[in-house]
């Protein structure tokens, strides 16, 4: 994990990749708990011997559900010191090129492409990549924008 001690650090190392997650293996147990979460029940998602039949040959992740664990791998990637917090501001532009099937293991990794200051702090763009392991395209491509107050 890449420590930033405060937000001038933190801002010096835009344009460049902070680095990956570890690998998470997305089961079953979890695709069902974000279904019922969200309340998406789609068979592709979760009626295990439909999806066997269909297009994917078993159940796949909802796209959400890959985007929303940047939550859990935004942290193990890196940190910024010195901040009362960090707000999730949003996202410019999201894709999910390859889906994710129940079992496989994914993991992100993170570019810094732009820091501007805001009042009380800093607002940063970061690409972030999420990869499935054995998979030539990733499951998902995203700006995302986080702004940290100081």
């Amino acid at each position: 994990m890449r420590e930033f001690q405060n937000l001038d650090e933190f801002a010096a190392a835009a344009g460049e990749h902070l680095g990956y997650s570890e690998w998470l293996k997305v089961t079953q147990d979890r695709v069902n708990q974000f279904a019922d979460a969200t309340d998406d029940h789609q068979w592709i998602h979760v009626d295990e011997p439909m999806a066997a039949a269909g297009p994917f040959g078993g159940t796949i992740a909802h796209g959400f559900l890959t985007l929303s664990l940047l939550s859990a791998f935004g942290p193990k990637i890196y940190r910024v010191n010195g901040i009362k917090m960090g707000i999730n501001y949003g996202l410019n532009k999201v894709r999910f090129p390859q889906p994710v099937k129940v079992g496989s293991k994914v993991r992100a990794g993170a570019e810094l492409v732009e820091i501007t200051d805001i009042p009380g702090g800093k607002q940063a763009v970061s690409k972030w990549t999420i990869e499935i392991d054995g998979e030539a395209k990733p499951a998902c491509v995203a700006e995302w924008v986080t702004r940290f107050l100081a």
